[in-house]
């Protein structure tokens, strides 16, 4: 049996294809009762709209890239499921690349992979440049997540430095004195790890606690072993916290399995709080506080920004008003659970 063409579909509802076209597309002018007539003519039918056909009349293709340094990190798997729910909803298809935080690659993706497959980019860059964004003639749309900036392009983050400056607040509102930042960097750098570590010092200055260089414990990559090895590391040279802010989920779920392998009991010994809320840390045992960004409004702000930017690039001189680039803060909040609060669950 032939695939039902929208023209199937006026002849059956006894209207125009222009009108079909526009109760598909949404227009508001057509009349409540048409649109019921119309959409009730479609399911009948079983039509579908050919959604590659409408994209390429635009000169699109209906695909955004999504590039993110680790997939099987949770929050940017459960970064990725948002924006796919987000993409979805304006018909679009999302490519997800994983670039290993590997400078070659997010330039590769920057580029659009050298193709015109993809309509536009969201991109999470660890290894690139402010340089490497300047100059962006002739690449797909763009949008940024995470800290890394450029004049021009959109962006989309939390606060970094503000979420761990209340985070450590409250370690300290907790009477701990001696906290260590597992996955803490020299904070004269542009990253995530900067940022959040500039928090804590700013944390650390305000109340009137000493900073110390050796209370950063560096790590190769923030996954639980490092976690895990980092404290262990600090244990035994002799570290006696009272407190651990640990810059993600994964490296405060592997600090907890090293500080139970040593007898340190959480929260009573030493508080651990991490960042992300991913679900893992919903299920550890202590269960884990941490600073939980909006992930899902990160996802609707990247996609909403990108959608516009291809709309721009892709039509009439004009014919879409442009506008400056966007530097969206997205809200974050602090969840208190066991490994902080003992067995309050908040």
């Amino acid at each position: 049996m032939a695939r039902p063409r929208i023209k199937d579909v006026a002849r059956h509802a006894g209207v125009s294809e222009k009108t079909v076209s526009n109760v598909i597309n949404d227009y508001a002018h057509v009349s409540d009762r048409t649109r019921q007539v119309v959409r009730e003519a479609i399911d009948h039918l079983g039509y579908r709209v050919n959604l590659a056909g409408r994209h390429l009349r635009k000169g699109r293709t209906g695909i955004i890239a999504l590039v993110v340094p680790e997939l099987d990190i949770p929050y940017f798997a459960e970064l990725a499921r948002h924006v796919i729910r987000e993409a979805e909803e304006r018909s679009l298809t999302v490519l997800i690349h994983q670039s290993g935080a590997d400078r070659a690659h997010e330039l590769a993706a920057l580029a659009g992979f050298g193709s015109t497959f993809v309509d536009g980019i969201i991109l999470s860059p660890l290894a690139l440049t402010a340089d490497d964004l300047r100059d962006r003639t002739g690449f797909p749309p763009t949008v940024l997540l995470g800290e890394l900036l450029e004049e021009g392009a959109d962006h989309v983050a939390i606060d970094n430095e503000g979420a761990a400056r209340e985070a450590t607040r409250h370690l300290i509102g907790l009477g701990r004195r001696t906290i260590l930042a597992v996955g803490g960097r020299d904070d004269s750098g542009l990253g995530t790890a900067e940022a959040r570590t500039r928090g804590y010092r700013a944390a650390l200055a305000e109340a009137g606690i000493a900073y110390d260089p050796a209370a950063l414990l560096p790590v190769d990559s923030f996954r639980m072993p490092d976690g895990a090895q980092a404290v262990a590391r600090a244990l035994e040279e002799g570290a006696r916290p009272d407190a651990l802010l640990c810059l993600n989920d994964q490296l405060a779920l592997g600090a907890l399995r090293a500080l139970h392998e040593r007898g340190v009991s959480v929260p009573e010994d030493v508080a651990v709080i991490g960042f992300d809320d991913v679900e893992g840390g919903r299920f550890s045992v202590p269960t884990l506080s941490t600073v939980a960004p909006d992930k899902a409004a990160v996802a609707k702000v990247a996609v909403q920004l990108l959608q516009h930017r291809i709309e721009e690039a892709t039509a009439p001189d004009g014919a879409v008003p442009g506008v400056q680039a966007q530097d969206r803060i997205v809200a974050h909040r602090l969840v208190l659970r066991e490994s902080t609060e003992g067995h309050a669950r908040r």
